[in-house]
């Protein structure tokens, strides 16, 4: 591919990602639009959902990774590619070389995700396992590089990653042509931006809303600066977007043409994955869901109709139960409660029936007897509930001090 010239770096252009869709056909499925009645009642506007987590490998990366890859001349092929990656790039690098007939090398941290490692593994890459986190990956990747003259395949610097990223907004603009806003995750930024060039080029009309976790925010500073700064230790349940410093060409982009970059707290992004799932039968990572976070926190920031990318659906079932549970939470769907009752035979099951009046569901229960604290005849128990929201939690603390038990917290 050609590309234009801004400065010393080259910028995408409308034909560079016209081009990648053309080169993406028939490896890149075009992904389905679901509409939200949840979400658009809450914004007051039509809400769809761009579902890149059910996209090959389950997320956008494959798109940009094939363009880069099949761009490559045949001596850098036949030098193989080599790239760093937690997850979704690595597997979106392991598929696109096995599709072009490259061999590829993907360092993973040791601490991945056993399914991403299996995964990797399963599209064809030859996986090695090197440092606790990514950035000590990244080195590993870049001095195999140095050392065998392997290609290597950053997962959002390179022009033609942005233009393959940017596929994605040619199919919002056709199966949404009434869109008003269009609200995407930020990581290093490719995906935005090559949406970013796609649809602003079209439809200039159109406002692009960029979605970083707040502990993992490196674009509020940097835009704020006017070059890349980084973030010391960025840390995020939405591993997709914890990058610590801007891509220095995506960077460009997103300055230009994104017109907001907001950020939300990992109460909104459990909840949004919460909400993914019940609601819209979509299983979606947290950084995928980071739009749908957006929307939650603000509904009433964005002007429809909206199309929320959901970006990547990746999510090890580890943290899947963790973000689930920590979800509930911030809805008020779990209640922890502390409290002393008399030591004798059946309290407990007095207590557990005047939850069951109020259809109050244990999870967990601790019973504690032998505690200085705690009096001859007394008993310390903690029970973990599920409810059906705050109201509920308010109604079960109110049964039981009116059955005169002594909640403690």
């Amino acid at each position: 591919m050609s590309y234009g010239t801004v400065g010393s770096l080259r910028c995408v252009t409308l034909d560079d990602v016209r081009g990648a869709r053309k080169m993406l056909s028939g490896v890149a499925r075009v992904t389905a639009m679901e509409g939200s009645r949840y979400l658009s009642r809450l914004v007051g506007a039509p809400v769809q959902l761009k579902c890149e987590n059910l996209q090959r490998t389950g997320s956008f990366k494959l798109r940009g990774a094939y363009v880069r890859i099949a761009g490559l001349l045949p001596e850098e092929r036949s030098a193989g590619v080599v790239a760093a990656s937690a997850g979704n790039h690595a597997q979106g690098v392991a598929l696109a070389s096995s599709l072009l007939g490259v061999h590829s090398t993907v360092f993973m941290p040791k601490g991945a995700p056993l399914p991403k490692i299996s995964a990797t593994r399963d599209y064809g890459a030859e996986v090695r396992l090197h440092g606790q986190v990514v950035d000590e990956t990244l080195a590993a990747a870049e001095e195999y590089a140095a050392e065998t003259g392997a290609v290597f395949i950053h997962p959002f610097d390179h022009p033609d990653v942005i233009a393959g990223q940017g596929t994605v907004g040619l199919e919002i603009l056709e199966q949404c042509p009434e869109v008003r806003t269009i609200v995407v995750g930020i990581g290093g930024g490719g995906l935005a931006a090559g949406i970013a060039v796609a649809v602003k080029a079209i439809r200039p009309d159109v406002r692009i809303v960029g979605v970083q976790a707040e502990g993992a925010a490196a674009y509020p500073p940097s835009l704020a600066a006017g070059y890349p700064v980084s973030v010391e230790h960025p840390a995020t349940m939405a591993d997709g977007i914890k990058v610590g410093r801007p891509g220095v060409v995506p960077f460009g982009i997103i300055r230009d043409l994104v017109d907001e970059v907001r950020t939300v707290g990992e109460d909104h992004l459990s909840a949004a994955l919460l909400l993914c799932l019940e609601r819209a039968k979509l299983v979606v990572e947290p950084a995928g869901a980071s739009p749908v976070a957006a929307l939650l926190a603000a509904p009433d920031a964005f002007e429809g109709p909206v199309v929320a990318v959901l970006s990547g659906g990746n999510v090890d079932p580890v943290l899947m139960e963790r973000v689930l549970r920590h979800g509930m939470a911030a809805q008020g769907r779990y209640l922890a409660v502390r409290l002393r009752l008399t030591d004798r035979p059946g309290a407990l099951a007095t207590l557990l029936g005047v939850l069951s009046v109020v259809d109050a569901n244990v999870l967990d229960v601790s019973h504690v007897r032998t505690d200085p604290r705690l009096g001859l005849t007394e008993a310390e128990v903690e029970l973990h509930l599920e409810t059906k929201g705050p109201a509920h939690c308010a109604e079960v603390d109110q049964a039981l001090r009116d059955a005169g038990y002594v909640v403690i917290a």
